[in-house]
This record gives structure tokens, C-alpha cells and sequence, in this order.
């Protein structure tokens, strides 16, 4: 498919998708939210898919938010739509059962931190910057900032955040555990691509199960958490890659794993 609002390709097993508005500094319309969706559902069909890396065209910014010429435009219903539609494709990328990485490479706001934090984790490059600035638009984020950025950074930082619309700096990101590692602009998406690497070279299966039991077990009370980790250690059991793994440490050589999500 050829796409107008992002950048699509795979290599060696890892994916990235880029926001391609530059010139809008990558906002948010309805458009890239559809052609995201698609890419995503790409993504999610291609079993040797192992890494999927967000990023953001140009040097300026991942994402700056909502298009605020197209929201403007908008009564509550339109309003409650394009949110709705945001939800949808956020939701699907945080369900992806493979890991996501948010490589930050300037603004992230609004929208852009939504994005990023619904990632598996983030790392920034020096100039980044993030915030949710809907309050200074009349707004309250709109995508997912008032559920998952308490969840992410505590309740209490994520409020003077939302209620004040300032920007933090990426060193203030990672000093908040918003970002994970803050590197120079021109290290970025090698640093990225290192650790994506490493990723990938791990048995698909038990990252899956590593993510969907870290994730639902966000959501449940201590006990239930670890009844979903003994459930999804049970399922990992049952890969080839438990198979492989387990071998190849006992025969003292490096694993190659090669499962597969539906075997």
C-alpha cells in the first residue's frame, strides 16, 4: 500500500513506521490516524515481524499533537469521533503482541506523548520535548493522557502536567520514568536500532507472553498479576523457543530462536 502520512518499511525482522507530515510537524488528522491503523494491521499479520519502531519524519518532532486546524472545525460529536477513532488505533498498538519502541526525536505533545507512552517504552534524543498542552486549547488530552500517564509516571506528577500544559525536557522525561535512555539527536535511532536488535533475537512467544502479562497485570490486584505470570510461563512452555532455549543452555551454545505466534 502506498501511504501519504507515514513512512512504512521492515528489515531483518524489525518494522518502523514514521509520521510523515513534517511540515506540520507530524500532527495528528484523521488521515495518518487511518494509515497508521493499516500499517498496524500489517504489521500485525507479518509473522516475522519481531520489533516494531515508532519515530517521526525530520528533526523537530515525533508527533506535536492534533492537528489543531482540523479540531478546530469540530462540534462535540466530530469531537467525540476523532477521539474515539485515536482510542482505537492507540489501543491496537498497545495490544500488538510484539515490542513497540518509541523513538522520540523532538516534539512529543499532546498527541505525541499519548502515542509514545501506549509504546512498550521510549527512548529521546536530547532535544526532545514532551507535555500534554490541551489545557492551554480550552481541552484535556483527548487519546489516552488522563489513563496512561498516571499510570506510567504516578498520578500525582501526571496531574501537574495536565493541568499546568508544560513541557518537560528529555532529561526531566527520564528523571520521571517517561523516558527510558536520552541520547544525542544524530545516536538516536542507532541506539534505538541496537536495542531492537537484541530484542528480536529473543523467542517471540515469550515476549509476547512477557508483555501480556506485564501489561494485564497492571490492570488487576498482586495476586491475579501472578496467577497471569504463571499461566503465560505455562504457555511459554509449550513454544518451540522454550524447547530451543532450554537446549541450547544445556549444550552450552547460543540459542537461535524461530517459533511462531500461532504454533
Amino acid at each position: 500500500m502506498v501511504y501519504e502520512n507515514i513512512i512504512y518499511g521492515v528489515e531483518n525482522g524489525i518494522a518502523t513506521i514514521t509520521f510523515n507530515r513534517p511540515k506540520a510537524l507530524n500532527a495528528l488528522n484523521g488521515d495518518l490516524l487511518d494509515e497508521l491503523s493499516q500499517a498496524l494491521d500489517t504489521v500485525a499479520a507479518d509473522e516475522d515481524i519481531r520489533v516494531l519502531i515508532l519515530t517521526g519524519a525530520g528533526d523537530k518532532a515525533f508527533v506535536a499533537g492534533a492537528d489543531i486546524s482540523q479540531l478546530a472545525t469540530f462540534n462535540s460529536l466530530q469531537a467525540k469521533k476523532f477521539a474515539l477513532k485515536g482510542h482505537t488505533v492507540i489501543k491496537k498498538l498497545q495490544e500488538l503482541p510484539i515490542v513497540v519502541i518509541a523513538a522520540v526525536n523532538g516534539f512529543a505533545l499532546g498527541g505525541g506523548t499519548e502515542m509514545a507512552i501506549a509504546c512498550d517504552f521510549i527512548y529521546a534524543s536530547e532535544n526532545a520535548k514532551f507535555g500534554q498542552p490541551e489545557i492551554n486549547l480550552g481541552l484535556i488530552p483527548g487519546f489516552g493522557g488522563t489513563q496512561r500517564l498516571p499510570r506510567l509516571i504516578g498520578m500525582n506528577m501526571a496531574k501537574e502536567l495536565i493541568y499546568t500544559g508544560n513541557m518537560v525536557s528529555a532529561e526531566d522525561a527520564a528523571r520521571i520514568g517517561l523516558a527510558n535512555k536520552i541520547v544525542p539527536s544524530a545516536e538516536l535511532m542507532e541506539a534505538v536500532l541496537k536495542t531492537a536488535r537484541q530484542i528480536a533475537s529473543k523467542g517471540k512467544t515469550s515476549l509476547r507472553f512477557a508483555k501480556e502479562a506485564v501489561n494485564n497485570g497492571m490492570n488487576v490486584d498482586l495476586a491475579s498479576g501472578i496467577n497471569i505470570e504463571i499461566d503465560a510461563f505455562a504457555l511459554c512452555m509449550a513454544s518451540p523457543d522454550a524447547k530451543e532455549g532450554t537446549t541450547a543452555f544445556l549444550e552450552k551454545r547460543k540459542a537461535e530462536f524461530k517459533g511462531k505466534l500461532n504454533e
